[in-house]
C-alpha cells in the first residue's frame, strides 16, 4: 500500500473504517455542463455529488477546517470538491490550500476536478502541497461524450458537441500523465451510464492506467432532480451491471468499491457523514495536534493490517454468500434497516471477504412538499427500494428491523438477521452460520 494512501479514505478500503475527511465548499463555478447533474436542487437529506448547504470563503473554510480538526482528530484529508469545479474557481481553490498547509502541514490536501483545467495547474498544485487529485472521466469517446456533456468553457471560449469532447477528453488525459509523472497519486471517477454500454468503463480503466492512474472509481448514474437524463427517462445501473464493470476494470487495475458520491461539505468518515452534526458535538472535548498525530498513528497501524486479506481466485467466488450491510459507518452494523440509505454489499468465502460496492437509495429529494413526509405512501415506495437494492443477497445485516420489512425481504429470498458488532466478524459468522443452516430450509 503506497504511503500516501494509507491516510485517505478514497484511496484506501481499510482507511475509510478510521480515517475521516473533509470537503470545503469553496468552488461554485463550473466549466462543464453535464446533462445528469443539477445543483440548483439542496436538501440535509441528500448526498451527492455538486450538493452543498453554503458556499464557504476561504478564510470561513479555514475556520471551518481549525474547528472540525480540533474536535475529529480522525481528519486526515481535507479536499475541495466543488460545488462547482475547484479549478474553475483557481483563487479561491489556491487560497483554501495555502491557508492549510500554513498551519496543518500534516494534512493531507486532494483536489477533485473534472480535469478540463488540470494541465494549466499541475504545476501550482504540486507547488501547493496537493498529494492526491482525483479526475471525473466519463469516457475515451469523443461522439459519447458530446452526450453525455451540453458543452464546455475553455480559456474563455464556448464548445460544444464532439469538438467539446474531443478537448475535454484531451485535457483529461494529459492533467492525468501529469499528475502522476509529478508523483501525486490520481484517482480516476466514472459514472456508469448503462445506456452507453459496459466496454466504456474497461476502455477507461485501460487508457488510465497506461497514464499511472492509482485506482479508478466506477459509480452509478445517479439522475439529479431537473437535470437533462432524469428529463429524458435514462436509468441508472442495476447491481448486476454495476458489479460486472467494476469487475471487468479490476482485472486492469485497482477498483474503488466504497466510494458514496459524497457531498460538496462532507465531513467525516465515508458512509458516516457529520457536516450536519458537528456544530452539535461537545464544544468540551478537543484534540491538541500531537494528540491528533499520536491517534492517527495508531489508525494507521489498523488501517495497514487491513490492507489485503490473501482473497481466493475470482473462479472461486462462484459459491461465496452475498450479504448486505445496513450501517452509518465506522466499520459497524449499527444502522436500522427501515432507516438506511445505503449498503455495503459483500460477498464471504470461508474467512476471506470482499466488497463489492455500496448501494445507495436513489430517492433523492425532488424539492417538494412530500421529501421525507412519511406518509405511508412514501414508507411503502421507500420499502420497495430498499428490498430492491438487496433482492440478490442472501442475507442482510442490521442493528433492527420490523416484522412486515423482514416478511417482504423473506419473499424476496433474503434473511434478515438483527446483529450488532464489526462488520467484518459477523460477516464470517453470518455466512458460516447460513451455510450451515441453508440446506435445511
Amino acid at each position: 500500500m503506497d504511503t500516501a494512501a494509507l491516510k485517505h479514505p478514497c484511496y484506501n478500503e481499510s482507511a475509510h473504517h478510521h480515517f475521516a475527511r473533509m470537503h470545503a465548499a469553496v468552488a461554485p463555478k463550473c466549466n462543464i455542463s453535464c446533462n445528469y447533474c443539477n445543483r440548483k436542487c439542496d436538501c440535509v437529506n441528500e448526498s451527492r455529488p455538486g450538493v452543498t448547504s453554503r458556499v464557504l470563503t476561504p478564510e470561513e473554510a479555514f475556520e471551518r477546517v481549525s474547528e472540525t480538526a480540533a474536535r475529529l482528530p480522525s481528519l486526515s484529508v481535507v479536499g475541495i470538491a466543488g460545488p462547482g469545479d475547484p479549478l474553475a474557481n483557481p483563487n479561491e481553490t489556491f487560497r483554501t490550500f495555502r491557508l492549510i498547509a500554513a498551519v496543518y502541514p500534516e494534512m493531507q490536501l486532494c483536489l477533485s476536478t473534472n480535469g478540463l483545467a488540470l494541465p494549466d495547474y499541475a504545476d501550482e498544485l504540486v507547488k501547493l502541497g496537493v498529494s492526491h487529485v482525483t479526475v471525473t472521466m466519463n469516457t475515451v469517446d469523443p461522439a459519447i461524450a458530446a452526450q453525455i456533456y451540453t458543452g464546455i468553457s475553455y480559456r474563455g471560449k464556448a464548445y460544444r458537441g464532439r469538438e467539446a469532447g474531443e478537448i475535454l477528453i484531451a485535457q483529461q488525459l494529459e492533467g492525468i500523465r501529469m499528475m502522476a509523472e509529478r508523483d501525486v497519486l490520481v484517482k480516476v471517477n466514472s459514472v456508469f451510464i448503462p445506456e452507453f454500454g459496459e466496454e466504456q468503463m474497461a476502455e477507461v480503466s485501460r487508457t488510465v492506467k497506461e497514464l499511472g492512474a492509482f485506482s479508478h472509481n466506477i459509480m452509478p448514474l445517479i439522475l439529479s432532480p431537473g437535470s437533462l437524463f432524469e428529463k429524458i427517462g435514462m436509468r441508472p445501473p442495476a447491481a448486476e451491471e454495476m458489479i460486472r464493470v467494476q469487475q471487468a476494470s479490476s482485472q486492469i487495475m485497482p477498483v474503488m468499491r466504497h466510494c458514496r458520491q459524497c457531498r460538496a461539505d462532507a465531513i467525516g468518515l465515508i458512509g458516516a457523514d457529520m457536516s450536519q452534526e458537528l456544530d452539535r458535538l461537545p464544544q468540551t472535548i478537543r484534540y491538541e495536534r500531537e494528540e491528533r498525530l499520536t491517534l492517527q498513528e495508531e489508525l494507521a497501524d489498523r488501517s495497514r493490517r487491513g490492507c489485503g486479506n490473501g482473497e481466493p481466485a475470482d473462479c472461486e467466488w462462484k459459491n461465496a454468500v452475498r450479504i448486505a450491510v445496513a450501517t452509518r459507518g465506522s466499520g459497524m452494523i449499527n444502522q436500522h434497516f427501515g432507516h438506511a440509505r445505503e449498503f455495503l454489499v459483500y460477498e464471504v468465502m470461508d474467512r476471506s471477504i470482499r466488497l463489492l460496492g455500496a448501494r445507495k437509495v436513489q430517492a433523492y429529494c425532488n424539492g417538494t412538499a412530500e421529501c421525507g413526509d412519511g406518509s405511508g405512501s412514501r414508507k411503502a415506495a421507500h420499502l420497495e427500494e430498499l428490498i430492491e437494492l438487496v433482492k440478490d443477497c442472501e442475507l442482510l445485516l442490521c442493528s433492527g428491523i420490523g416484522p412486515h420489512p423482514a416478511e417482504n425481504l423473506q419473499r424476496a429470498g433474503v434473511l434478515p438477521l438483527v446483529r450488532k458488532g464489526a462488520i467484518q466478524e459477523q460477516l464470517v459468522e453470518s455466512a458460516r452460520l447460513y451455510r450451515l443452516f441453508a440446506p435445511l430450509q
